[in-house]
């Protein structure tokens, strides 16, 4: 098992995933994408397991023009306590679905993004590591608030395991006014 410093940039780096867009065609999931590119920062808490009651808190910042390929890079660092850990992800699409890794990947100590798939306002990752496997999906509940959920599948049923709401970070937001 990991501890509880390890395991929060495995999980939360998924959550982050949905900062940015593929940018070809205007379909569903670019929309989507484009919708929450850009600084996000908010509280989350681990819900479930060993490190139950743990809270932390994320400033994160999602670019899709940072890749090459269709889809998206993410940097930024999460807190827990004294400690900050930082997070990086990176993102393609492939096909009708999405690979890609979180820190250094499942070799590392990271997490593989194995699927994917947009459906309105909501976003399904599915990730692993090992004989871990499970789903992030984050929900836009509206402009400017991101709800983001992370649950790891125990036998037959998925068991959430990490919450967070995000709020846009305004001081990272691309104005065309001067401040």
């Amino acid at each position: 098992m990991f501890s509880k410093y390890r395991i929060l940039p495995l999980c939360l780096a998924a959550a982050f995933l949905l900062s940015a867009a593929p940018s070809s065609a205007r379909d569903a999931d670019t929309v989507f994408f484009e919708s929450v590119a850009g600084g996000w920062k908010g509280p989350g808490e681990i819900v479930a397991g060993k490190y139950k009651g743990t809270k932390f808190v994320c400033n994160l910042i999602g670019d899709h023009n940072a890749t090459k390929q269709k889809g998206i890079s993410l940097d930024g660092t999460c807190r827990v306590g004294v400690f900050n850990q930082k997070m990086s992800a990176v993102i393609t699409r492939k096909g009708k679905s999405y690979t890609g890794r979180f820190l250094d990947g499942a070799a590392g100590a990271g997490l593989d993004i194995v699927s994917g798939k947009i459906s309105g306002d909501r976003a399904i990752m599915g990730i692993n590591r090992k004989t871990l496997n499970g789903a992030m999906i984050a929900r836009l509940h509206d402009e400017e608030t991101m709800n983001v959920t992370i649950s790891v599948k125990v036998g037959e049923q998925m068991v959430p395991v990490i919450g967070m709401t995000l709020k846009r970070d305004a001081r990272k937001i691309k104005t065309g006014s001067l401040r």
